[in-house]
């Protein structure tokens, strides 16, 4: 019976992982998000409006005051002529977030007096335009018939509950022009919910649960528990879709053949990720103003900014191999023939065929090169800081537990790198296996030749493209 305890502890976190998710009410744009609603209802003299502002842990933490409906910058005209909102009621509310954290919540019913028998009508949101987040409009209406690209009712109930898998489809809609004209209805565009994909709903429920670990109440039992499912958190966040940084560091890792090169990979991104956490939580805790979403896009353009850097260093790098891998063959022919007469004849033809030198300078490593790319990539996959890492550093400093929320985030970075160290391992091995063959075909020699120049090439597009990703999202 004693020796059950330890694969039970074992067990928990895959235990977890299985476990139905739970409701996708988070919110599925991150924790640094602001998610907005305006919901129009039109009628013959009058314009009513649901404004709803669902802040997440994030900017709930930075925010010195309370916001109010004067602070929204929604704004109403019809044909071309602004109308003036009157504020009937408004409400702010606190909710538990993840890992302890609050979020809250800002409802405004606003009026405005029209005539819309016939008329055109146009709605702006320009409320924290910067920030990331849910943008949702909609439009219904009563007395009179409404034209509209926006749906009669929400995807999200108003920002109460959100779809699992938005982010292919999460909306964005800052602005709408409507037609309004006598008649009832509303002829908007056709409510299509985002699918609840069953993958997002489980990585959403684990994040949650993780986070959740770091403000609940700590034992020794669920400490383990926690630092487990960040390792474990951790590994699957390296390895999840459009992360480039595993591919790029598993053929760092293996470029030279050499395990110890996969090791310091791993420990780069762990020291990376780890440092990158600790200091943007530090940000956030002591600025109100500063946007975590896009200091994490800033984050993200320099990743890619060194990825393809590591990339014209690779290029760089061959190119100069490929300009002295000239083969240097001196052949010296000393043909001596010395004809001695000692009392014995002794007929020395002494050939000299020496000095056949074969220089092949592209079989040398430029190691400094070669360790200044490794640490590169290391460092381009953990500087961007994972936000659930940050939620759980955040809660775990608001409680008094700054230590263990910085071993979780450690466990995390340990996690990524451990995920990033073995694919650069297998492909260590695989390597290895293939310089055991006897003789390579004909054709695969030829891609040899091509191959460095191609996987320079690689790197560069996939650190463009990191970049180009994060940028989406600064500006």
């Amino acid at each position: 019976m004693k020796r059950r305890w330890p694969l039970a502890l074992a067990a928990a976190p895959i235990a977890l992982l299985l476990m139905p998710a739970a409701p996708a009410s988070a919110h599925p744009l991150g924790n640094f998000s602001v998610n907005q609603y305006v919901g129009l209802t039109l009628r013959p003299d009058r314009i009513d409006a649901t404004a709803v502002v669902d802040f997440a842990e994030i900017p709930t933490l930075q925010a010195t005051s309370e916001p109010t409906c004067a602070d929204l910058a929604v704004t109403v005209a019809v044909d071309g002529e602004p109308l003036q909102w009157t504020v009937t009621s408004g409400a702010f509310a606190r909710l538990d977030g993840s890992g302890g954290l609050k979020t809250s919540r800002l409802t405004c019913e606003l009026t405005a007096g029209a005539e819309l028998s016939t008329a055109t009508v146009t709605v702006d949101n320009r409320y924290a335009p910067d920030r990331v987040g849910w943008r949702e409009m909609t439009a219904r209406g009563e007395g009179v018939r409404v034209e509209s690209p926006l749906p009669a009712r929400s995807v999200s109930d108003e920002l109460r509950t959100y779809p699992a898998d938005p982010l292919s489809s999460a909306p964005d809609v800052r602005s709408a022009t409507l037609r309004v004209t006598p008649g009832d209805g509303t002829a908007g565009a056709a409510l299509s919910r985002p699918g609840d994909g069953f993958l997002a709903g489980i990585t959403a429920g684990v994040e949650r649960r993780f986070q959740d670990l770091a403000g609940g109440r700590l034992t020794p039992a669920v400490g383990l528990l926690a630092v487990l499912l960040a390792l474990l958190l951790g590994a699957g966040h390296a390895a999840l879709p459009g992360h480039g940084k595993t591919v790029l560091a598993a053929y760092a890792a293996a470029r030279r053949r050499r395990i110890r090169d996969a090791l310091a990979v791993g420990a780069t991104v762990t020291l990376t990720h780890t440092g990158g956490v600790l200091v943007v939580g530090l940000l956030l805790a002591t600025s109100s103003t500063l946007a975590g979403d896009r200091l994490l896009g800033y984050l993200g353009i320099a990743s890619g900014a060194i990825v393809v850097a590591v990339g014209v260093g690779m290029f760089v790098r061959r190119r100069r191999a490929h300009s002295h891998g000239h083969s240097h063959s001196h052949s010296h022919d000393h043909s001596h023939s010395h004809d001695h007469s000692h009392g014995r004849q002794h007929d020395h033809g002494h050939h000299h065929g020496h000095h056949h030198h074969g220089h092949h300078h592209h079989g040398h490593h430029h190691h400094g090169g070669g360790r200044l790319g490794l640490a590169g990539i290391g460092i381009a996959g953990g500087l961007v800081p994972s936000p659930s890492a940050v939620v759980v550093l955040l809660a775990a400093i608001g409680l008094g537990r700054t230590a263990f929320g910085v071993v979780l985030v450690l466990a995390y970075g340990v996690g990524m790198a451990a995920t990033l160290t073995a694919v650069g391992l297998a492909l260590v091995a695989a390597q290895r296996r293939l310089g055991r063959l006897p003789r390579l075909p004909a054709l695969a020699r030829r891609f040899s030749r091509f191959a460095p120049a191609g996987t320079a090439t690689l790197v560069m597009v996939v650190g463009a493209g990191v970049a180009a990703r994060a940028a989406t999202g600064v500006f």
